[in-house]
């Protein structure tokens, strides 16, 4: 039997590269995506080019009908995933606390932490025989990025605590479940921001005086999803260049 994954927020940047790293170790992958259906479709293109095994699927992550939905599909399309990446997430444009809306929090807050807790509940549901899920969180938990991401910051901080938590509840039952927190790497979130040349600015302020690559995100879920990690539940990779 072979190991099924699901990526959300697949289509793109961490999760698009985790995708194609997966697929080369022979996992079959269900990209999730929102809206971007072409990025979507050329993942699962290259994938299949390469000889590995794709689907894309359509759901807003944040909807609890979408993700019984998109369960439900890969149910049918693949079999009873085996293996999560909860990576969906948004960045909104650098503000102040004292400038945020109650619109704009609970956007972050649901779509960042909401998504997260949902697929979680319908992956461990069907991961009878174990498996392992990994939370993209991010080092502004541990940083609070003040004046630009306090809020996305927060949200990530809720990831921590639900990797914690979640790790010793569903221990007993083989599922591991572990979080990489990466920094700054180079992907279109900036732009999300506001700043696309962010990581230029900052780059001075990184030990390793550069800005990571998405595949390095990648090869460390790779590791955790993996059974070379099988004595590792509830732990934290931080992929943040020293920062």
């Amino acid at each position: 039997m072979y190991s099924i994954v699901l990526i959300t927020g697949g289509s793109r940047g961490i999760g698009a590269a985790t995708a194609k790293h997966l697929a080369k170790l022979g996992y079959a992958v269900c990209i999730n995506y929102i809206t971007n259906v072409i990025e979507a479709n050329k993942v699962v293109t290259q994938i299949e080019s390469d000889g590995g095994k794709a689907i894309a699927i359509q759901a807003d992550v944040s909807n609890e009908n979408d993700v019984i939905r998109l369960f439900n599909e890969i149910d049918s399309c693949l079999g009873r995933i085996t293996h999560l990446v909860n990576n969906a997430g948004i960045l909104l444009p650098q503000m102040r606390v004292t400038e945020m809306s109650a619109e704009r929090i609970n956007k972050v807050l649901t779509t960042n932490v909401t998504s997260y807790f949902l697929c979680c509940r319908e992956a461990i549901k069907r991961m009878r025989n174990g498996g392992s899920i990994v939370n993209v969180s991010s080092a502004a938990s541990r940083l609070g990025a003040p004046n630009e991401y306090v809020d996305y910051a927060a949200s990530k901080g809720a990831i921590d605590t639900l990797t914690k938590g979640l790790s010793l509840e569903v221990a007993s039952e083989n599922i591991r479940v572990n979080c990489v927190r990466p920094g700054f790497i180079h992907t279109n979130m900036h732009s999300d921001g506001g700043e696309p040349d962010r990581i230029e600015r900052v780059k001075n302020l990184i030990p390793l005086q550069r800005g990571g690559e998405p595949e390095e995100v990648a090869a460390s879920i790779a590791f955790l999803l993996s059974n070379e990690a099988s004595y590792i539940t509830g732990s934290f990779v931080d992929l943040a260049g020293g920062k």
